[in-house]
């Protein structure tokens, strides 16, 4: 039978905790990542420089945060086909360039959501 585990505020911080290591292996590992951390600083600095509506703001904070989830899954899928594939094999190519196409349409996702908050912001798009 399967044990019934409660939450408790132990549990819970021991799982942020978890999670924070999960972030700081991404950026120490992945070279992208830290790409993506100073485009994350550009796009944060140039919205509290142009953006005054808070769905602005959201629109770009949430663009920014699916380019990171789709990182941080692309970077746990390489780390498990490494796992289960140590050896190179065509299928576990196929799933690392799978994983790298959902950060790549995630990237270019926020870059159109991007160009359409920030030239409307900034008068270049009417």
């Amino acid at each position: 039978m399967k044990e019934r585990r409660t939450l408790s505020v132990r549990r819970w911080w021991q799982s942020f905790g978890f999670a924070v290591r999960g972030l700081q292996l991404l950026l120490r590992t992945q070279p992208n990542a830290r790409l993506h951390l100073l485009a994350t600083g550009a796009v944060l600095a140039l919205s509290a420089f142009s953006l005054r509506s808070p769905r602005d703001w959201a629109l770009v904070l949430l663009a920014t945060g699916f380019v990171w989830v789709a990182e941080t899954f692309n970077t746990a899928l390489e780390f498990l086909t490494d796992l289960v594939s140590p050896e190179w094999r065509p299928l576990a190519g196929q799933v690392k360039d799978l994983a790298a196409a959902a950060v790549l349409l995630a990237a270019a996702t926020a870059l159109a959501v991007g160009i359409l908050i920030f030239g409307t912001a900034l008068g270049v798009l009417k």
